[in-house]
């Protein structure tokens, strides 16, 4: 519990001091830089006072100057702020719609490309889907939370399809991240943080164009999220050639 305190201390006692300079900055310059900078570095900063650590795996596996589209699988409120701050670029993120009415928050997100969600209409996943276009066309990266919400168990929960549509429409290689650790160091429905030390696994691109159908796309993309996860939360048995490289068709059996 006193981790969770000292974190969120934290971001309450720098989010001012973001705002009194990376605000003004932001809508005199029309640049998003340096707020986008303030507030990865103090997210990144606020988990490390808890305790937790970050393994960083496979940055070097992806050339940094294009732009991707990440798939991450979801276990705890500590995924952002860990790994928003470790992509290389700036990223967008799907945010709730409400969030973009909040005075001077909500223009500085539009600034920043978020992509505004309505969660409480499943029709406007279209809607979502188009503006995450228009994001990756600016040639921003994209990272989604594949599953949709965090996962109580740690193990894979069904994949939402907007992102593979989105991905083969855009044509931009997918990369596919692992984050293992924050299951314990915070899982879902709970407040108080674990010192622990976590990995972010960053895999080999993924092409779109390599695939004949978006299920086949989204099976591999899986796969490979799948295999990095300890063998206790794994809900099946890769048998893959090569997780890495291999861009073939992914087999699964039931455990």
């Amino acid at each position: 519990m006193i981790r969770t305190i000292i974190m969120l201390l934290f971001w309450a006692l720098a989010m001012p001091i973001a705002a009194l300079i990376g605000f003004p900055w932001t809508f005199i310059t029309g640049d998003i830089r340096l707020l986008y900078r303030m507030f990865n570095w103090g997210a990144y900063a606020g988990v490390w006072l808890t305790g937790v650590r970050v393994d960083k795996i496979g940055l070097d596996s992806f050339e940094h100057s294009r732009s991707y589209i990440f798939m991450t699988n979801h276990v705890s409120n500590l995924d952002p702020p860990i790994q928003i701050p470790l992509i290389p670029r700036r990223t967008s993120v799907m945010v709730k719609k409400e969030l973009f009415r909040t005075p001077i928050l909500g223009p500085a997100m539009k600034l920043a490309s978020l992509v505004p969600v309505d969660r409480g209409n499943r029709d406007a996943g279209i809607e979502a889907v188009n503006a995450a276009k228009a994001v990756v066309e600016k040639g921003i990266n994209m990272t989604i939370y594949v599953e949709g919400k965090r996962s109580f168990d740690g193990k894979l929960l069904p994949f939402k399809k907007g992102p593979f549509y989105l991905a083969m429409e855009c044509g931009v290689p997918i990369i596919p991240m692992t984050i293992v650790g924050t299951h314990h160091a915070m899982p879902k429905g709970r407040f108080a943080i674990k010192a622990h030390r976590v990995k972010v696994i960053f895999h080999s691109p993924i092409e779109p164009q390599d695939f004949g159908s978006r299920d086949q796309l989204m099976e591999r993309v899986r796969s490979v999220i799948e295999g990095a996860l300890p063998e206790e939360y794994r809900q099946e048995l890769l048998t893959t050639e090569d997780t890495e490289g291999h861009r073939g068709n992914t087999q699964s059996k039931a455990l």
